[in-house]
């Protein structure tokens, strides 16, 4: 063994201290942190080490350890482009041994505790379980156990070449690794979260933006049916464009495995061999785009359909549904732009075009809300209808909480904003934190835990959250005066926009 395997070893088996609770699960002991009321296990790994032979792979099984394991600091980020101050990012290093999760746990709360599994965003190239933003802490002190976890990102993630279709066993999952990743991880939690005081039949999972498109492809996943109890979607879209594995897409756009052979050929990479040598880095250049298709992949066995038509056919889990948007989410971007979400409406018709920037009071008002209605707004409002007509409960949100302080010249809340009074973690937001903000967060926080302790976001001291309908929807709208139940805003522009995305095309 070598020097550094000596202390590695010596590290698993020193005794641990008052403030380092143990914990026994399936893998072996860890040895984490405590304070008066929260304990902290960092660092868990959920699968093997997704490297060499395994990058590409389905994520396999857990590694074991003996001794203790130390479990007080966070493990690396998976493979991404530098972060660049991006809060939801956590602290370097990074690497491609990255699928590890961490653990939050109430010292005194009544046991089986709700569990609530947080899938971060970043447009599936960047984030992490780690950033500060995400401490479950603040959570964990309302009872509940708070998982936090590191999946797969960018061409690492998502992914396919005909050269990896080529030797792949007959039936393997292809494509779709990071949600694979993230399947797992829900697994290893259905499997180990007792053992923490969770209880593994109440799992709420919640995500946002492309963390919550994550959340709305494991509705539809059936390899992620029965791994949880509850699901949340904050700002995760649900028209986005979604990409076939190995056939032409909409309007004949190439598939994925194309895709990954256009890259791979400028990259100078021909076969699996040379694929899976390529040092990780080479995968991030030029980058990939979620809004161009390029990530959001329909691979037939992880994700078999679009969301959509998932949600319309009554085939997503049937399972109590939170979902929202923000008021102002993309407000940089324009109908004009050369990506993905500014293509949305280039085939609208003249009348249509006409109709819709009346609806907004004119073209300026149209150019700089539509993209955030396109991508977020509507779709929110239709997938709680669907799931409402479905038979299952839904709740609609709005979050338009904002600061005049807020360097963003942003005209409301902006997307991912909500993220820290979610959490609780007002001390990240880019602005000087005031009671407003501290009442909204209380209120989130309230509503989110009581949904995954209930099913239910409802309880006594807030405004009652009325249920999604098919038609006459009421949501939650949360002001910087307080959470109020109104109808749905700009219902009549939101209308428009439906007709226009429902009609059939050519």
């Amino acid at each position: 063994m070598t020097i550094a395997g000596v202390f590695a070893t010596l590290s698993l088996m020193m005794a641990p201290a008052a403030d380092q609770p143990t914990v026994r699960i399936q893998q072996g002991v860890l040895n984490g942190r405590a304070d008066a009321d929260v304990a902290t296990f960092k660092n868990i790994p959920y699968a093997a080490p997704p490297t060499a032979e395994r990058r590409w792979r389905p994520p396999g099984p857990a590694p074991t350890w003996q001794g203790q394991r130390d479990a007080s600091a966070y493990g690396p980020l998976c493979i991404q482009a530098p972060p660049n101050g991006d809060p939801g990012v956590g602290p370097l290093p990074m690497s491609e041994d990255c699928l590890n999760l961490n653990v939050w746990r109430p010292i005194k709360a009544a046991q089986p505790a709700p569990v609530m599994v947080w899938i971060h965003g970043g447009g599936l190239v960047n984030g992490s379980g780690t950033a500060p933003l995400y401490d479950g802490t603040n959570l964990a002190k309302r009872g509940m156990v708070v998982v936090t976890l590191n999946y797969r990102l960018g061409r690492l993630g998502f992914f396919d070449h005909p050269a990896l279709a080529a030797e792949r066993p007959a039936g393997e999952a292809a494509g779709n690794y990071g949600l694979m990743d993230v399947t797992a991880a829900l697994k290893w939690v259905r499997a180990n979260i007792a053992a923490f005081g969770g209880d593994p039949k109440n799992v709420t999972i919640f995500g946002e933006s492309a963390g919550g498109a994550i959340v709305t492809r494991l509705m539809i996943s059936p390899p992620a049916r029965g791994l949880f109890d509850r699901a949340i979607v904050q700002s995760g879209l649900g028209r986005e464009l979604q990409t076939p594995l190995d056939h032409k897409g909409a309007y004949g756009a190439p598939s994925a495995r194309e895709r990954g052979e256009v890259w791979a050929y400028g990259a100078g990479l021909r076969t699996a061999a040379d694929l899976r040598a390529a040092p990780a880095d080479l995968f991030l250049t030029p980058p990939p785009v979620f809004a161009n298709g390029d990530l959001t992949l329909i691979d037939g066995r992880i994700v078999p359909s679009t969301v959509e038509a998932a949600f319309k056919a009554g085939r997503q889990a049937p399972v109590p549904f939170i979902i929202g948007s923000n008021s102002a989410e993309f407000w940089w971007m324009r109908p004009t732009d050369r990506n993905g979400y500014g293509q949305i409406d280039d085939d609208m018709t003249w009348l249509e075009r006409a109709d819709a920037v009346q609806a907004y009071g004119g073209l300026e008002a149209f150019d700089k809300l539509a993209i955030t209605d396109l991508v977020f707004s509507e779709p929110a409002r239709m997938l709680a209808r669907l799931h409402a007509k479905a038979g299952q409960q839904a709740w609609l949100y709005r979050f338009d909480i904002s600061s005049p302080q807020n360097p963003e010249p942003h005209g409301g809340a902006t997307h991912a904003i909500e993220r820290p009074y979610v959490f609780g973690t007002l001390n990240t937001l880019p602005y000087p934190v005031e009671d407003r903000d501290r009442k909204a967060s209380e209120a989130m926080m309230g509503y989110w835990t009581a949904f995954a302790r209930s099913g239910d976001p409802n309880g006594v001291g807030r405004p009652r959250w009325p249920t999604a309908t098919l038609r006459d929807t009421r949501l939650m709208n949360f002001l910087n005066s307080g959470p109020t139940v109104t109808p749905v805003p700009f219902s009549a522009r939101l209308d428009l926009l439906e007709r226009f995305r429902e009609r059939p095309r050519p």
